[in-house]
């Protein structure tokens, strides 16, 4: 399944979150994205249905193996974008939300020559 945008968005606010709360729940996305429940339970179906994430009895999120894969990517890529941008100078709240917009849509090949750069 090919993710879209918002695809790696949820799956990326989701590893994030693992990383500071034992367990994640829909709840926990819809408050850090500012989306409605609706609208994450939805996401949720779509990811678990493409092998991204399971959920528990218990409505708790978890990521699989390619799950985690694509998170870590999609933070890699915003984080070294970030980074870049300011380093060239860009104010860091910009360069956030610049890297946010770019991390999608950006080819390997570039990402990786600023990586390399950076």
């Amino acid at each position: 399944m090919q993710l879209q945008e918002s695809g790696e968005m949820y799956l990326e606010t989701i590893y994030l979150l693992s990383k500071q709360k034992a367990a994640v729940r829909s709840v926990d996305v819809a408050e850090e994205m500012g989306y409605s429940k609706p609208s994450v339970s939805r996401a949720v179906g779509l990811l678990k249905n493409g092998g991204f994430l399971t959920v528990d009895e218990s409505g708790y999120l978890k990521l699989t193996e390619i799950g985690v894969t694509v998170a870590e990517r999609t933070y890699e890529r915003h984080r070294v974008l970030t980074d870049f941008f300011v380093n060239l100078g860009v104010d860091p709240r910009i360069a956030s939300e610049d890297a946010c917009k770019i991390e999608h849509v950006i080819s390997n090949e570039t990402f990786d020559a600023i990586k390399a750069h950076v």
